[in-house]
């Protein structure tokens, strides 16, 4: 079987798990001054304002059954002007037959906001290419080194990606997002990629989608210990607060109203979901799927609301209770827990 396919297999086939959000509560008020009819869910990135703070995260592509996926998502996504990136493009570069697994996103949702999606390793005029196959608004570049390494079939050498991402970044016309594939960012590298003139960062933590385990399960040999490897969303986010002047986003194990709203609390501008999407339009058809996100909305207004808050902004003002193990890291990490509970 193709293994963009063997990765959608799998994928559904994952157990949904707990994530570093359920040790994170938040503080009850019982008063409050809120209203639902006056909540707001709009907010911004990289110059682009959305009605909703969630967005499609990069998926999949190349085959017959991507081509019927990516459609149906194109679809979902123009019903409620959400952006939505495609899977990477690495397969269309290479083999023009499969562009219109691609190309069927923007074909089905041609004033939407759509993010075309590439690795590090790929150059400047491979970018280029992949932004004009699906008339990109924005370029996304995936970090995925643990999952090559791990891939049969992945690459081994990893000298070139910060020079691509740099010679990118300066010479492309669209703004860019760095993002992981489901095993975090640290601040160290967060701050590198500022100083390449990055403004926007997915950081794409463990507790979602596992590709350690999905490539794993594509070996003869496995190397087991690698699928608990990585930083968590949470980690990521809290790692997040020690760097300045960055657009920050936040995908990885995040399938439940509660999370989208700790993930925007934790200072995510917007929050990227792609295990949930596929479960949601594989599952579906386009009209349920629908309602099931109508409703995913109004639980997320409903929590906003609770919590007194009226916008995403407040949101940032709210107050946490933090799990220990959780403090334990932000300790380690020299993290300023006061800075958390106090934006």
């Amino acid at each position: 079987m193709n293994r963009k396919d063997d990765h959608i297999n799998l994928a559904l086939s994952q157990e949904l798990s707990n994530n570093d959000f359920d040790k994170i509560r938040f503080i009850h008020h019982a008063l409050s001054n809120a209203s639902y009819n006056d909540c707001s869910l709009k907010t911004s990135f990289l110059g682009f304002s959305i009605d909703l703070p969630i967005y499609i995260n990069a998926m999949t592509g190349g085959t017959p059954r991507s081509h019927e996926i990516n459609t149906k998502l194109a679809k979902f996504a123009k019903h409620f002007n959400i952006p939505i990136a495609s899977g990477s493009l690495s397969i269309a570069l290479k083999d023009s037959k499969t562009i219109d697994s691609f190309t069927t996103i923007r074909d089905n949702y041609k004033d939407g906001i759509v993010i075309a999606n590439i690795g590090a390793d790929k150059t400047l005029e491979e970018a280029k290419k992949a932004i004009s196959i699906i008339k990109a608004d924005i370029l996304q570049i995936h970090l995925n080194i643990v999952q090559e390494m791990i891939m049969p079939e992945g690459d081994r050498s990893f000298a070139n990606l910060e020079n691509n991402i740099k010679e990118i970044v300066k010479n492309i016309d669209v703004p860019v997002i760095i993002k992981e594939v489901g095993f975090g960012i640290s601040y160290e590298v967060m701050n590198k990629l500022k100083a390449f003139n990055v403004k926007c960062i997915d950081v794409s933590g463990k507790g979602g989608t596992n590709f350690a385990s999905i490539e794993n399960m594509r070996r003869s040999t496995r190397f087991s210990d690698l699928n608990n490897f990585g930083l968590s969303t949470v980690e990521s986010l809290l790692e997040a607060t020690k760097v300045k002047d960055i657009d920050f986003l936040a995908s990885g194990g995040i399938n439940k109203p509660m999370d989208v709203i700790k993930a925007l609390a934790l200072g995510a501008k917007a929050v990227g979901m792609s295990g949930y999407f596929l479960r949601l339009i594989e599952n579906n058809d386009l009209d349920t799927a629908i309602k099931i996100f109508e409703d995913f909305i109004v639980e997320m207004r409903t929590i906003i609301t609770i919590l007194g808050k009226s916008s995403i902004e407040e949101l940032r003002s709210s107050q946490l209770l933090i799990d220990v193990s959780l403090v334990n890291y932000i300790k380690q990490r020299g993290i300023d827990l006061n800075i958390i509970n106090n934006r």
